[in-house]
């Protein structure tokens, strides 16, 4: 009988650990891997994003710039480009480029709310993603009353979503952080706003936000916004715009402005969110029927409405924006009409191009309405005001319209007036509009997947 103090005799417990250690060991490699590719992945690939959104940036001004040449020689150059341009992109865009129609934040929503491979393979392929900002760029070319950050933000998502298949990421939850970080990263990077950025990402684009990568998700969207700071240095979208609204009197701008900016962006939400019901009902119904004849009629439209604004409801509406913000006005109380009917056309049409800019310009253009009621608000406090609001109205997102608004103008001193206006602005909007805008229409998307593209995959 051995003795069980003896030095030469075996440890059995001591061999099981070395054993247990020597088991876990690999599995342990393979998560230090697996986590340095996650970094990797979201780090890297918010770079590519920031760059890509510079390059994105600097190309659809050229080609807005060379419409505008085109209108400098003839004002009847929109009357040929315009309605052949919006034909031509609406013809791109059926069958296999139908995913670059529209703004790109649905499909990035679709993509966060349907957890399948072949699914998001098909709307955030990069080959769609380049399709997408290309046809945003002719959209801009012919006139189109258009934005590029929809677009930015469907071009990140897809980076990084490719970006992190390309290293062999394809558990549900990682997959989910890259779209959602690389969407964030668009819109920090389109208007170097990072903040706005993670804002975004946390009211738009999921409800579900994940902890387990909030650092992950948070420094790929300031990675983004770093590059736009890197390369083009530290400006705003807008410059600096000195603006406050005292207390007192002057806040009926907030109830007003949060008033108007509601009722016209939940009616531009209910104007292009589809319905069979109705005479909405009745012009989706010829959209469908005839697509590339319903946008060139489109195209008519937003050329008329050119000639009666002067020609300027074309393109972003930046200059006109920075003109307001910079309290010399380049256009009358009437463009606020003319550039609200061609932001709802242009989308009707069907086209790629988002809504964010546009919007905004929109939004400014209530300011010159506003003083001539309330002489005590500026120029720049009521272009402020509206472009929150509006842009609160049409995405019911306060936060984010909130702080991409002063980001982009760098007024912390409007930072209560704005968001008491956001928040009105989407109470008001929710009443006319019951659903948001990009959530309905990535219902549409997702109601549109055929059922064999729509069954989740192994590898996702």
């Amino acid at each position: 009988m051995s003795d069980s103090s003896d030095p030469a005799a075996p440890d059995h417990r001591e061999t099981s650990t070395h054993r247990a250690a020597a088991s876990q060991a690999p599995q342990q490699r393979h998560q230090r891997f697996r986590s340095i590719r996650q970094r990797l992945a979201f780090w890297v690939g918010a770079l590519l994003v920031g760059l890509l959104a510079l390059a994105f940036a600097w190309l659809a001004d050229h080609a807005f710039q060379l419409f505008q040449r085109l209108l400098n020689h003839s004002h009847l150059w929109p009357w040929l480009v315009t309605p052949a341009g919006f034909a031509l992109l609406v013809w791109l865009t059926q069958g296999w480029l139908r995913n670059a129609r529209g703004s790109g934040i649905p499909q990035v929503i679709a993509a966060l709310e349907k957890p399948s491979g072949q699914f998001r393979a098909a709307v955030l392929a990069w080959p769609i993603a380049l399709a997408k900002m290309i046809l945003t760029l002719l959209a801009l070319l012919v006139g189109a009353s258009v934005g590029r950050e929809g677009p930015t933000v469907h071009l990140g998502a897809s980076v990084l979503y490719g970006f992190g298949r390309r290293l062999g990421l394809y558990e549900r939850k990682t997959v989910s952080g890259l779209i959602l970080a690389g969407g964030a990263a668009g819109i920090a990077a389109a208007f170097n706003t990072p903040l706005a950025g993670v804002v975004f990402a946390i009211e738009e684009l999921s409800h579900t936000f994940e902890q387990r990568f909030s650092g992950l998700v948070l420094t790929a969207v300031v990675i983004g916004g770093m590059v736009t700071l890197g390369l083009v240095g530290p400006y705003t979208y807008f410059g600096v715009i000195s603006a406050s609204l005292p207390w007192g009197d002057a806040w009926v701008a907030v109830v007003i402005c949060g008033l108007a900016g509601g009722l016209l962006g939940g009616g531009y939400a209910r104007l292009v969110i589809p319905t069979s019901h109705g005479w909405l009902g009745r012009l989706g119904a010829i959209r469908s029927r005839f697509p590339v004849r319903f946008a060139a009629v489109c195209g008519l439209l937003v050329a008329c409405l050119g000639t009666l604004s002067g020609q300027h409801v074309f393109g972003t509406g930046y200059e006109e924006t920075r003109a307001i913000l910079e309290g010399q006005p380049i256009t009358d109380q009437g463009f606020l009409i003319w550039k609200f009917l061609a932001n709802v056309v242009s989308y009707l049409a069907g086209i790629p191009g988002g809504l964010f800019s546009p919007s905004l310009t929109v939004g400014a253009s209530f300011a010159p309405w506003l003083v001539d009621w309330l002489p005590d608000v500026t120029l720049q406090t009521g272009a402020l005001l509206g472009m929150a609001a509006y842009l609160a109205g049409v995405t019911r997102t306060p936060l984010t319209s909130t702080v991409i608004t002063l980001e982009l103008a760098h007024s912390p001193d409007m930072a209560i007036p704005v968001l008491a206006t956001c928040l009105l602005a989407n109470g008001v909007s929710g009443w006319l509009s019951p659903t948001s805008l990009y959530h309905a229409l990535a219902q549409q998307i997702l109601h549109a997947v055929e059922p064999e593209a729509s069954k989740p995959t192994k590898c996702d």
